[in-house]
């Protein structure tokens, strides 16, 4: 999981930021508006809903944004808007296994897009299943170890609910239960820590080394899929060295 955590998070960090929170909006937008329309307005009575909304809130995104979003996952924005639900499985180069998630309003236009990119990129879609068993789902939220002692955090963390605490790098990740993400989440932030990142993702049991050509091809693929209006998430079991990594992002 390190190099896919580090490419999520030098992605973050390239050029063109304005244009790059627009579309991060975007699609935050989308999984409020099928998390209202699945499950009611009110986060409260609605666990997906009430994660759609940390995660607009952690990326920045305005309230009034937030707002109509849920508004038009209601019924209440007016223009009734109908996004499928899909997960795309496939392979990249040097048998990295990827999975992606989608949200849609034209299914046939999306996977037409996604093989595309794959095919384009030296990989292949696969058959549904084919990699899904590589993962599990967990909360994870991210602290830098300047901020807190191991012990002190794996403490609160375990007390609230966690399933583990692991060093990468100058980072301590709090692995969670999906059911518990939220609870862990309240937890460390009411002991005066600042999460550097904190969602539900999906984590490879193993992991590829990739090193030269197929990296780079890889990276690619991972940055056309992000890039695509309809992709919500990415997740790949590949591990990638820094060096690599940031020449990349260059």
């Amino acid at each position: 999981m390190a190099g896919h955590s580090k490419w999520h998070n030098i992605r973050l960090r390239k050029g063109a930021q304005d244009a790059r929170k627009g579309k991060i909006f975007t699609k935050l937008a989308r999984e409020i508006i099928v998390a209202a329309k699945e499950g009611g307005g009110n986060p409260e009575m609605n666990g997906r809903l009430r994660l759609a909304i940390e995660k607009a809130r952690d990326a920045s995104m305005p309230v009034d944004n937030i707002k109509r979003a849920i508004q038009r996952g209601t019924g209440e924005g007016g223009e009734a808007v109908n996004y499928q639900e899909m997960v795309y499985e496939g392979y990249a180069p040097g048998g990295t296994a990827v999975m992606v998630s989608v949200l849609t309003d034209n299914k046939n236009r999306t996977v037409a897009d996604l093989r595309s990119i794959f095919s384009r990129n030296g990989g292949s879609l696969g058959e549904t299943g084919c990699v899904a068993w590589m993962f599990e789902q967990k909360g994870v939220i991210s602290i830098s170890t300047d901020q807190v002692e191991e012990d002190a955090l794996l403490e609160i963390a375990l007390e609230a609910g966690a399933d583990d605490v692991r060093t990468e790098d100058d980072t301590f990740e709090v692995l969670t239960s999906p059911e518990n993400f939220s609870q862990v989440k309240d937890a460390i932030v009411a002991a005066g820590l600042r999460p550097s990142s904190a969602e539900v993702t999906m984590l490879p049991k193993s992991t590829v080394s990739l090193g030269g050509k197929e990296a780079e091809q890889v990276l690619r693929l991972l940055d056309m899929l992000d890039d695509h209006d309809d992709v919500q998430q990415v997740y790949a079991n590949f591990d990638i060295s820094d060096r690599e990594l940031e020449a990349a992002a260059a």
